[in-house]
């Protein structure tokens, strides 16, 4: 599992033609990929990570505080092609990405485990699989790349 964590002065996302749209104040936009070996401790490991990671300001300007520290708010995004593969060619290959039965599955528990360490009202997310206008406005820009336990094997 990648997630990919924007730091966020805000967020929002768009379907226009389902008429759907979330925004978030200070916090985080979480752009998360799924592979098919992913399961349940890849969502545990990512998931906490993200609301435990130390990229807030303190009172003295250092990262310090995390997600839950500043009450922030996340915005998630389905996203497969973190998966993408352009070393060969120029069209990338998505064959490491789950499928999106699996996919979603992984991701709507990646949700709940986000609910369950920030609180409900706290958290946005996409449509998943649908085609959406995302707007980031990064705060830094502070950008980190969280992966699961086995992809740092």
């Amino acid at each position: 599992m990648r997630a990919l964590v924007q730091r966020v002065r805000e967020g929002g996302v768009k379907i226009v033609d389902q008429g759907y749209s979330e925004e978030i104040a200070k916090g985080m936009v979480i752009l998360l990929g799924v592979k098919q070996s992913d399961d349940n401790s890849d969502v545990e490991f990512v998931a906490d990570k993200c609301c435990n990671l130390r990229i807030f300001e303190d009172e003295n300007g250092k990262m310090n505080l995390s997600l839950k520290d500043i009450d922030g708010e996340v915005l998630i995004i389905s996203q497969f092609t973190l998966y993408g593969d352009a070393r060969r060619g120029n069209r990338p290959s998505f064959s490491h990405a789950a499928d999106p039965a699996h996919a979603q599955k992984m991701y709507d528990k990646f949700v709940e485990r986000i609910k369950q360490n920030i609180g409900n009202e706290k958290v946005r997310t996409g449509v998943f699989a649908a085609m959406m206008d995302v707007k980031i406005i990064n705060d830094g820009p502070v950008t980190l790349m969280v992966t699961s336990k086995d992809e740092y094997d």
